[in-house]
């Protein structure tokens, strides 16, 4: 009896810590954030964006997201109100060379953190991507389409949204696409303005994918717009990109435009590009979710492209 007695109470002390937690997020005070995959594009600027919260920051390095174990005492020895997942599986070829370590990242990663937040009853952002869409459709995608994603990349990041929504009920489900930021201005992996970049001064030249339409989305933007949808404590699936499309052609115009860069464009077809792997030739995403939540959308990219461009500057 006395046993039975102490696990009711272990329980009942867990669930108010957890609605305290809810609380402490709703008011705006400050809660505890765990940031998984802290050192790349979106993490950086998450760890930037979050204060006043307390950030505590977890790359690579300190945890892989495959091992559950490592997963659960991770989070079981920072107690967070909420945790970010950016970690992800995302080189497009590889993943379709490589298609179950993107499983085990992209899907089992997910499962894994959405079981270990469901049981601490924290809340659990899993990022996604706009490749869960075929591209068929030529208006933006809603967060009420169904997906239909068209390479290993996108199929193991959908299985994780899956998994995300069927283990635990207290998910954001972030999807947004083109990602550049900071990190990616001097990190090995680098992002596509730095190849343009690179490939505009050194050759004077770049060849570029002409038929595939997205949403560039600036690193920055994207975390300051999660921050604030964690504070609305509304559940679901969202779209969160910068404002507008383009093609990466044309996202290659436009930053060249911008440093007064002369360089040749040359634009080609993606089979032209690359066979190797497919890709959704329309995957814009539309903010309905986001609207809905009473957030305003993002600026257009190109706003925020100006302001990558003056940060690296200083990086650089």
């Amino acid at each position: 009896m006395k046993r039975e007695r102490a696990e009711w109470l272990g329980g009942f002390a867990a669930a108010m810590a957890v609605a305290e937690g809810d609380l402490a997020i709703a008011r705006g005070d400050q809660v505890r954030v765990v940031v998984i995959g802290a050192n790349g594009q979106l993490g950086s600027e998450l760890v930037k964006a979050l204060p006043p919260h307390e950030v505590a920051p977890v790359t690579h390095a300190d945890l892989d997201v495959v091992e559950a174990d490592a997963v659960r005492a991770a989070l079981e020895g920072r107690q967070p109100q909420v945790v970010i997942n950016t970690a992800a599986f995302h080189k497009v070829e590889t993943c379709e060379r490589e298609p179950l370590r993107a499983y085990e990242v992209n899907a089992l990663g997910a499962r894994n953190l959405a079981l270990a937040c469901r049981d601490l009853g924290c809340a659990l952002v899993q990022l996604s991507t706009d490749y869960v869409f075929d591209g068929a459709k030529r208006s933006p995608y809603l967060e009420s389409d169904a997906p239909r994603p068209v390479n290993a990349y996108g199929i193991s990041k959908l299985a994780g949204e899956h998994y995300v929504r069927y283990l635990w009920e207290k998910h954001y489900i972030v999807r947004s696409s083109g990602l550049f930021g900071a990190a990616g201005s001097s990190g090995r992996g680098g992002n596509f303005v730095e190849t343009m970049l690179r490939a505009g001064r050194e050759k004077g030249k770049a060849t570029v994918v002409a038929d595939l339409v997205f949403s560039p989305t600036y690193a920055a933007d994207l975390a300051q717009a999660i921050a604030r949808l964690i504070e609305t404590e509304r559940f679901g699936t969202y779209h969160i990109t910068n404002a507008g499309e383009c093609s990466w052609h044309d996202f290659a115009a436009e930053i060249f435009r911008q440093v007064g860069l002369n360089a040749a464009l040359r634009p080609v077809t993606a089979r032209e590009m690359s066979a190797e792997v497919a890709r959704p030739a329309y995957s814009v995403l539309g903010h309905a979710a986001l609207k809905a939540a009473g957030l305003e959308p993002m600026r257009p990219w190109q706003e925020a492209l100006a302001d990558y461009l003056r940060e690296r500057k200083h990086l650089h």
